[in-house]
């Protein structure tokens, strides 16, 4: 037998296919129903967006070129004064302090001189002594000398005499054997009195050079007290600032010892390190034949600006450009010194307030010029040396070398051409090819 629960699910399946096609058929209508009621939208036409710019037309000349650096001044020369002899002070110029300006050649301070000056009188007294026994000598000498012709003289005749009556005596048998025994006596003594003489005489010589040497002794002990006597009164040779004191009156200063340190402000010096690709690239230096010093060739002389740093626009003087100081391996600098007169240093302000040591300055070192390039602001060449320009009023990128960078301007080398029109507004990421609306910028277009 069959069951009846099976027939009646066989049943039930063609009405659920049924169904489901119904369903089916139902969302094909709607999905091609639906869309055919809804507008299609109204078609507009875009314009192309214009970015507005500023723009410069680039033309090439010749600009000067400015190496700037920082120092600090300082006097040119600074004298540290240690007296060269010991003793008490007795006197002080009454200006001696910190920063008072003392006349060319004033007393800047003595020292007791007594003991001194009783040594220079003991080393005269000691000359003229040595002086005296050189002249007494020389005179000696004189007298003995004709003494010394005398007893020659005396010597012939004696020898004369002895023979004359040793040849009586021995060939004529004359006169007495005593005769002639004193007569040789007499002889022998001439002899001896010549030969003693004439030993003296021979000696004087050498005892004047002796004399002589006793004498160039005394006088280099005469001429070192005469200095130790000079040197009891301390002098300086130039107007000179005061820059360091410690000496007082009644203080016993020792030889050697520093007790002053004085500037002379007639010349000033201000020292400024440059980078060595600056100095490579701009400084200029005299041509000269090669020598066999291995230092830079002498730098031409040119006039520098200095500016006091608290007071750029106001304080600025003049000097000049003087020479190579040194080279740092480690910063790669190079340092050169301009120097400044006291006329210069004393001019160029309004208030009067002259460069002096220890101002912090601003210096601009004027170099070799840029010939035949283009200047556009810094802000309109990028960090990959390439500036956005417009051609057809449409934005173009053009690499460009830069020759060099000083303040706000970028002077280029190559890439431009005359006549270009530079972009000097800063743009980020524009798009290339897009349309520009130019405006004037600070040198026109």
């Amino acid at each position: 037998m069959s069951d009846p629960s099976t027939g009646k699910a066989r049943k039930r399946i063609p009405v659920i296919l049924l169904v489901c096609v119904w369903i089916l058929a139902a969302g094909i209508a709607a999905v091609l129903f639906f869309p055919k009621l809804k507008k299609p939208p109204q078609k507009k036409e875009v314009a192309e967006r214009e970015i507005a710019v500023e723009a410069i037309e680039v033309t090439a000349g010749d600009y000067p070129v400015w190496i700037t650096g920082f120092g600090e001044i300082r006097a040119l020369n600074e004298v540290t004064i240690a007296p060269e002899i010991s003793g008490r002070v007795t006197q002080l110029h009454p200006d001696l302090e910190i920063g008072e300006v003392i006349p060319a050649d004033a007393l800047l301070f003595a020292i007791d001189p007594t003991r001194y000056i009783a040594t220079r009188e003991e080393a005269r007294a000691q000359v003229a002594a040595r002086e005296s026994a050189i002249a007494r000598l020389k005179a000696q000498e004189k007298l003995d000398s004709a003494r010394l012709a005398a007893l020659d003289r005396n010597e012939e005749l004696m020898q004369s005499q002895y023979q004359r009556l040793l040849n009586l005596y021995t060939n004529d048998n004359v006169g007495t054997k005593s005769a002639v025994e004193s007569a040789e006596q007499s002889y022998n003594n001439a002899l001896d009195q010549a030969a003693i003489l004439r030993r003296s005489v021979e000696l004087y010589p050498v005892q004047i050079r002796e004399a002589d040497s006793s004498l160039q002794s005394a006088e280099a002990m005469l001429s070192r007290a005469e200095y130790d006597v000079e040197r009891c009164e301390i002098r300086v040779p130039f107007v000179a600032r005061v820059k360091a004191v410690d000496v007082e009156s009644g203080q016993v200063v020792s030889m050697g010892n520093p007790v002053l340190t004085l500037a002379d402000d007639a010349v000033l010096e201000i020292q400024v390190p440059l980078d060595s690709r600056d100095a490579r690239e701009w400084l200029k230096f005299e041509q000269q034949a090669s020598t066999s010093t291995a230092w830079f060739q002498r730098l031409t002389p040119a006039e520098c600006v200095i500016r006091w740093t608290e007071s750029r626009e106001t304080h600025a003087w003049t000097g000049e450009l003087h020479r190579v100081v040194r080279f740092e391996p480690e910063t790669r600098t190079l340092s050169v010194a301009i120097r400044v007169t006291a006329e210069q240093a004393l001019s160029g302000t309004p208030d009067a307030l002259p460069l002096t040591e220890g101002m912090f300055c601003h210096v601009e070192i004027p170099g070799r010029p840029l010939e035949n390039v283009f200047r556009v602001p810094r802000t309109a060449v990028s960090f990959e040396n390439t500036v956005y320009a417009a051609v057809d009023n449409r934005l173009r990128t053009i690499p460009v070398s830069v020759a060099r960078v000083d303040g706000d301007h970028a002077y280029i080398d190559s890439g431009l051409s005359e006549g270009d029109v530079v972009v000097t507004t800063r743009l980020s990421a524009p798009l290339e090819n897009s349309l520009l609306s130019l405006t004037a910028g600070e040198e026109g277009i």
